[in-house]
Parts: C-alpha cells; structure tokens; sequence
C-alpha cells in the first residue's frame, strides 16, 4: 500500500484507509471516478487536496461490507413524494394519474385505450419493459371495474405481440406487485408489468455489481414500440 499522509491508498481499489489499520474504506479517490490526475500528483494518489477522499475512515461511521455504492440522487423525487405520510402515488402526485394529461413523449405512453393505457416504465428491468395502468385511481386488482380488467388484459395481450415483432424476444415477465409489502413502488395506482426477455439478457452485472445494462434509450424505445403499436379500430 502506498502511504499518503495519515493514511494509506490501497492500489486498485480506490480505497483510502487510515494507517492504523482498520481497513474500513473510505470514498473512491478523483482517479478511480473521473481519470483525472490531482493536483497532488500522480492519480490515485489521494492528495490532501482532494475532496473526494475521507481523510480518517477510522473515527468516520461506516461498517464494511461487499456492495459497491450506484449513486441515484434523481430518485429523491419518488422518496420526496411520500413524505406526508400516505404513501407514494397518492392522488395529489400519481404518477400513473399525471402521465395521461402529459404528450405521449415525456410521458413514455405508447398507447392509449379507453379506460386504460400503457407507458414505458421509467427504471426498466430490460429494455422494452411496459407498464399497464388504468386512468382511474385505483390500488388494488379486484377494485377494477369489469371494463378496466378486460382492456388491461387487452392491451397486456397487444403489449406483447409488439414486443415480440420488434424486439425479438424469447419471452416475457408478466405479473403486478399487489401493496407496498409486496414490493409495489406505486401502490396506489394499479399497474402491470410487462417485461420482455431473452436468453442471453442476463450477465454479471446485477450480481456483482447491483447494475443493469440498458443498451437502449427509453425515449427511442418508446418510438419503436409506439410505431409497432396497430392502429384503433
């Protein structure tokens, strides 16, 4: 290890210990996240100067573990939105309610129906990954009218047959999250998901690296579907 001041860097990993060996590591040095060289010298030095560094792991509060950190701040916006105590997607900031009065392009919408309509979800398992939701501010499955059911199960048929012809995929995953228990980011708002597969869609990288790898912007997806997407009758 090669020591900087009161600490030591450790070659490779980015990490920044204090010399006195508790080998909790600290925040990622400027060389391991931007490729610049500080001002201190050489990158991956950890320079007094850098303000990415913790200079004294030691007395900081942390406790090491396995995972890498994807830092996400954009998504302070869904935490924000529940903040009062009802719960995200709530009918004062639905975003299942607000995304029907938006354009189909920064909605990500690439159909609409008569009681229901389906939009791109905006943090996609695969590319092509469809969300079904009725317009009406519904929570639950069985608090769907006759009408909702039916076009929901209509356009969940449809979303897949467009998938198929211009994705190509082997295969889908279809289901609905029912509550905040079960794992529904927007429980308020019912909606299905609809997630294209292949066979060669899984790699590395959420295993070791907690990462998806979207080879595909949503807005350009959104085009290619909505294209595909048949006309009303």
């Amino acid at each position: 290890m090669d020591r900087t001041g009161g600490t030591e860097h450790v070659p490779g990993t980015g990490h920044v210990v204090d010399v006195a060996g508790s080998g909790a590591p600290a925040a990622p040095d400027a060389s391991a996240r931007t490729g610049r060289t500080s001002a201190a010298g050489a990158a991956g030095t950890g320079g007094a100067d850098d303000p990415l560094v913790i200079r004294d792991a030691a007395t900081g509060a942390a406790v090491p573990d396995a995972f890498q950190r994807l830092w996400n701040p954009h998504r302070m916006a869904y935490i924000d939105a529940g903040r009062d105590g009802e719960g995200r997607g709530h009918r004062d900031d639905c975003p299942f309610c607000e995304a029907p009065r938006k354009s189909d392009e920064d909605a990500l919408i690439v159909a609409r129906g008569e009681h229901a309509y389906v939009l791109l979800n905006l943090y996609p398992y695969n590319n092509g990954h469809l969300l079904v939701c009725p317009y009406r501010h519904v929570p639950l499955y069985d608090e769907a009218t006759p009408e909702e059911t039916r076009e929901i199960a209509e356009l969940t048929q449809t979303a897949m047959r467009v998938l198929r012809a211009v994705s190509h995929c082997d295969g889908f995953n279809i289901g609905m999250n029912q509550g905040e228990v079960a794992g529904a980011g927007v429980a308020a708002h019912l909606h299905q998901h609809v997630v294209p597969r292949w066979a060669s869609d899984s790699n590395f990288f959420p295993i070791i690296a907690r990462t998806k790898s979207m080879s595909q912007l949503l807005g350009e997806t959104r085009r290619l579907v909505a294209e595909g997407w048949p006309a009303a009758d």
